[in-house]
């Protein structure tokens, strides 16, 4: 008895000492992923704040036309696309982990496709821009500068629709290097054109934009190239054929929920700088909202790392058959997670006497922006979760169950949580804040649990039913 007792004991050793090899192995993994990734999500972010930079120099009406614009194109197409290109992170993550490396490129190419098709409606919505902004009692001047802006866009709208594929094409090969080094190169020549245009050739606001389009598509053709004619990408290569046109509808199934998961956040953002105009006071409110919605925007530049790495290597072991290997890859990734949350937010507190500072001299908004930091904090930290938890759900290939959460987090509790607050019990800007942070940390419980019961054994089958299903529907047409 005695005897078994310690090789059960031994036993159990044995298995957490493996248990550990495994994790750290994992930690090294989605470490070499989020790294970089990190990296050139922040170059790609420094895109725009380079645009509103060197038109900030310009003149009030400049600034204020195109920070409408960015934020209007954000929310009605550069997101939407991002969104919609998250359906490839489940069915290129997973067919890279079953070794179905010729459905990567024809995946890339249905995603292109696709998003190219969204584009025209979109062209529309910006070009009557200044017709509708008035409606929501915009002034009228800046809603024709705004348009005009958004006009010298859709150039970069059309790049952005082969870019955001092209991305995760790379990503779910875990191949980052070349995204890091061709956007540290755009953002240099990026800052070179707008600085061209914008004064040397006297463009102004519009050349900020025609900088932007120039730009998106010198990435596309950089990536493009590398992604043709490099050898790490022999099996997986990118090529136009029938089955491109056949998986649109599979597409469309996993990139309309991936989108709403994506912009229902974003939105509820944007709603409550709307809603701070409302307020007493409203150039101080939206001002200090706004400084919040950068700082978490900036964040987010960090977290998207992580939850890239999470969809990353769940979509690969899932593909590949792997359930437990996908479980310990969502623990690496969460334990990732807490500790860059615990990091930025320690951070943050500690600094929010001078955060203000960093974007106004004015007392009254470092001050107010110093009480708000404990709810950025909180904010920062709910946002690391749910980054890594979406990415989890990206990989899973659960993008509506994520989407239902999104929206009833942010539309049936936080907004609703915001209004009350702000207006009538008198929180004014952090009671709105206050409901931002309410639906964010309902958002994370809600995908937390859902990861946590996930049968992961199941989804292993369910990934690799999908793809063989797909090779059988391949050979039927090929006879």
């Amino acid at each position: 008895m005695q005897q078994k007792l310690e090789m059960g004991e031994n036993q159990m050793i044995d298995e957490e000492k493996k248990w550990k090899a495994t994790f750290v192995r994992e930690l090294k993994k989605e470490g070499i992923i989020a790294a970089p990734m990190v990296a050139v999500t922040v170059l790609q972010y420094l895109l725009q704040l380079v645009s509103m930079v060197m038109v900030g120099h310009l003149d009030q009406l400049s600034l204020s036309s195109v920070a409408i614009a960015i934020s209007l194109t954000n929310v009605t197409g550069f997101s939407l696309l991002s969104g919609m290109a998250g359906g490839l992170e489940t069915l290129c993550g997973q067919a890279f982990g079953a070794e179905q490396y010729q459905k990567l490129g024809t995946y890339t190419c249905t995603a292109m496709i696709s998003l190219v098709l969204l584009c025209p409606p979109v062209c529309l919505l910006w070009i009557f821009m200044d017709k509708l902004l008035p409606l929501v009692g915009q002034d009228p001047l800046i809603s024709l500068e705004a348009r005009q802006y958004s006009m010298w866009l859709i150039p970069a709208l059309f790049g952005a629709s082969i870019l955001k594929p092209l991305t995760r094409y790379f990503q779910s090969q875990s191949l980052i290097f070349p995204m890091l080094v061709s956007s540290f190169a755009i953002l240099l020549f990026h800052i070179s054109a707008s600085w061209t245009l914008v004064y040397k050739l006297g463009l102004g606001r519009n050349g900020s934009a025609i900088a932007f389009s120039l730009s998106t598509w010198l990435y596309v053709t950089l990536l493009g190239f590398y992604a043709m004619y490099s050898s790490s990408f022999e099996k997986t290569r990118i090529t136009f054929s029938k089955d491109s046109i056949l998986h649109v509808g599979e597409f469309f199934r996993l990139a309309i929920p991936s989108a709403v998961m994506v912009c229902l956040k974003w939105w509820s953002c944007e709603l409550i700088i709307l809603l701070s105009g409302l307020l007493p006071n409203p150039k101080l409110e939206t001002s200090v909202l706004s400084i919040c919605l950068t700082i978490s925007t900036l964040h987010f530049t960090l977290s998207y790392g992580f939850g890239a790495a999470a969809s990353t290597r769940v979509s690969n072991e899932l593909g590949a058959g792997n359930p437990e290997a996908a479980r310990v890859a969502v623990q690496a990734a969460m334990f990732l997670s807490v500790i860059e949350a615990s990091i930025v937010s320690t951070t943050l507190f500690f600094c929010r006497y001078v955060l203000g500072r960093a974007f106004s001299s004015e007392k009254q908004v470092v001050d107010y922006v110093a009480v708000m930091a404990p709810l950025i904090c909180l904010s920062v930290f709910m946002d690391s979760l749910q980054a890594v938890l979406s990415g989890v759900a990206k990989g899973s290939g659960w993008q509506h169950i994520g989407a239902y959460v999104n929206l009833g987090a942010f539309y049936l509790v936080g907004l609703p949580v915001a209004v009350v607050l702000g207006f009538p019990l008198h929180f004014r800007g952090k009671g709105l804040w206050i409901g931002i942070v309410v639906g964010s940390a309902v958002q994370s419980t809600l995908l937390a649990f859902i990861t946590g019961f996930t049968n992961w054994t199941k989804q292993a089958k369910m990934a690799r039913e999908r793809i063989n299903a797909e090779r059988s529907l391949e050979d039927m047409e090929a006879k």
